[in-house]
């Protein structure tokens, strides 16, 4: 593992190109990062629409990461996105990861999370955790090499039908915009080399209520990937199991 991206190395790399992943790439794009890469495997849905903010009904069913690619480079001539129309998994992780810099998670799924956790660790590369559900979300940043990482918090996968995805739950159509927008404005502090905002944080946003609370964490001398005697060394997809990996 390298101590850090080199100079060459690209802009932001975006997990899904959905709910989450429209407005951080859109927060990123109009901070001014020049370089983002989209992976998402998936193509738009009509009832989705209502968070997708990058997405219209003329997009339906075309490949998410070339309507997010269009949408943004329309906006931002001189943005580059490059859409990886590609499922987001063990065997690919690492090598997407450590072609960018930063890396923002708007996965919508538990063994996708664990995955990206995982390979950026590996990789060094600072991750941008987000998740919304229902009428909640929550946001926390790795950084590079972990100390503390998601697993620090969360540690394993949970088991199969053990809290449901954004898509089986439903989320409120702002919260998603609330927690991407956050996630690109932290990845661009990232990018431009300042310390993260939520490193050892977990943030957590009650849009009901609009309360927002932080919860700090450590790191976990124990932890399966960043801990003092780490069982994870690379990825293997039987660790995440059948549900990986969604984006």
């Amino acid at each position: 593992m390298s101590d850090g991206p080199s100079p060459d190395v690209r802009g932001v790399l975006i997990l899904g190109a959905g709910g989450l992943g429209c407005p951080a790439a859109f927060a990123l794009a109009a901070a001014g990062v020049r370089e983002l890469g989209v992976v998402d495997d998936d193509v738009v849905d009509v009832t989705n629409l209502h968070r997708q903010i990058l997405h219209g009904e003329p997009d339906v069913g075309v490949s998410k990461v070339e309507s997010l690619a269009h949408a943004l480079e329309r906006r931002f001539p001189r943005l580059r996105v490059t859409p990886h129309a590609a499922r987001f998994d063990a065997s690919n992780a690492v090598a997407l990861v450590t072609a960018y810099a930063v890396v923002v998670d708007g996965s919508d799924n538990f063994a996708t999370k664990f995955v990206a956790n995982d390979a950026c660790v590996l990789a060094r590369r600072p991750l941008v955790h987000g998740a919304a559900v229902g009428t909640g979300g929550q946001l926390l940043t790795v950084p590079a090499g972990g100390r503390p990482c998601y697993r620090c918090l969360f540690e394993e996968p949970p088991p199969a039908g053990v809290g449901p995805s954004c898509a089986e739950a439903g989320v409120l159509g702002p919260v998603p915009g609330v927690i991407g927008a956050l996630q690109g404005a932290e990845a661009a502090r990232l990018l431009r080399g300042e310390n993260p905002a939520f490193a050892g944080r977990l943030l957590q946003y009650d849009s009901t209520g609009m309360a927002v609370r932080a919860v700090r964490f450590n790191p976990n001398p124990t932890c399966a990937v960043c801990g003092a005697a780490p069982r994870i060394r690379a990825l293997d997809a039987a660790e995440y199991g059948d549900d990986a990996c969604r984006t």
